[in-house]
C-alpha cells in the first residue's frame, strides 16, 4: 500500500517535479477573466463609431490574429521541443531561450512598460469611476444644483494601497475561488453592457448604428471621426489581448 501511494504521488507530479492541478475548465476560466474584462464595456461604443461592416470585420480580424499568435506562443512554451522540451514558466523566459539575450532585454523593456501603463490606466479609471459614483450619490442626496465635485487623489491612493496589500498575499495565483469570482465578474461586465445598450434603445434616446458608423457633420468633424475610429480599433484590439499571461495559464496545466 505504501508503494502504491508513493507511485500515485509520483504520478501526480509533472516532469519538472511540480504538482499541477489545473485543467481545461480552470484554464478557460482564466482566459475568460482576462479577455472579458472592463474593455468589453467599450465595444458597443466602438461598434457605433465603426459601423456594422468595419466593426464586425475588425472584431473577426483581431480575434483571428490573436488565435494565430497565441497558438505560436503556446508552441514556444517548451524548448527546444514543443512537446517534450523544458518548460518556460514566463513569457520573458521563452523570449530569452528562443531569441537570445538582446531581444530578452528589449522585450523586457516593452513588456514592463506596458505593465506600468496598464497599472496607471487601471488606477486612473478606477479612481474616476469611484469619484463618479460618489458624485452621483451626492447629487441624489443634495439635489442637482449641489456642488459635489471631489478630488480623485484619495481614490487613487486607496486603490493603490489595496493593490499593494493584495500583492503581498502568498500563492495568490492558487486561489481557485478567486478566479471563479473574477470570471463571474467578467460576465457581469457583459450583462452591464447589454443592459446599458437596451436601456438606451428602449428609451429611444440613442441613434441606431449605421452600416458605416458615425457620419461627419456639424456635430462631428473629420479629425474627430478619425480619432474615434482609431480609439475604437484600439478598444477592440485590447479586448482580444492576453499574451502577457498565457504562459502563467499554461503553467497551471
Amino acid at each position: 500500500e505504501h508503494r502504491k501511494t508513493l507511485m500515485d504521488h509520483e504520478h501526480e507530479q509533472d516532469d519538472d517535479g511540480r504538482k499541477r492541478t489545473g485543467n481545461v475548465w480552470t484554464a478557460t476560466t482564466h482566459i475568460i477573466t482576462v479577455v472579458i474584462g472592463a474593455g468589453v464595456l467599450a465595444l458597443a461604443w466602438a461598434m457605433a463609431q465603426l459601423g456594422w461592416i468595419v466593426g464586425i470585420v475588425s472584431v473577426l480580424l483581431f480575434a483571428s490574429i490573436s488565435l494565430f499568435t497565441y497558438n505560436l506562443i503556446a508552441d514556444c512554451y517548451r524548448f527546444p521541443d514543443p512537446i517534450n522540451g523544458k518548460r518556460n514558466y514566463t513569457y520573458m523566459q521563452a523570449v530569452k531561450v528562443y531569441l537570445g539575450g538582446t531581444m530578452h532585454v528589449i522585450c523586457g523593456i516593452v513588456l514592463y512598460s506596458k505593465l506600468a501603463g496598464i497599472t496607471v490606466g487601471y488606477t486612473i479609471t478606477s479612481s474616476t469611476s469611484l469619484a463618479a459614483l460618489g458624485k452621483s450619490f451626492c447629487l441624489r442626496r443634495k439635489g442637482k444644483l449641489a456642488d459635489c465635485t471631489s478630488s480623485y487623489n484619495p481614490y487613487m491612493i486607496g486603490f493603490g494601497t489595496l493593490q499593494l496589500f493584495l500583492s503581498q498575499i502568498p500563492n495568490f495565483h492558487t486561489l481557485t475561488w478567486l478566479s471563479t469570482i473574477a470570471a463571474c465578474t467578467s460576465f457581469g461586465y457583459v450583462l452591464i453592457a447589454i443592459g446599458l445598450c437596451l436601456s438606451v434603445l428602449i428609451s429611444g434616446k440613442g441613434a441606431p448604428t449605421s452600416i458605416f458608423g458615425t457620419k461627419i457633420g456639424p456635430e462631428l468633424s473629420a479629425s474627430d471621426k478619425i480619432w474615434r475610429s482609431c480609439s475604437s480599433l484600439g478598444n477592440i484590439a485590447l479586448a482580444c489581448n492576453y499574451a502577457m499571461v498565457i504562459y502563467d495559464i499554461m503553467d497551471t496545466l
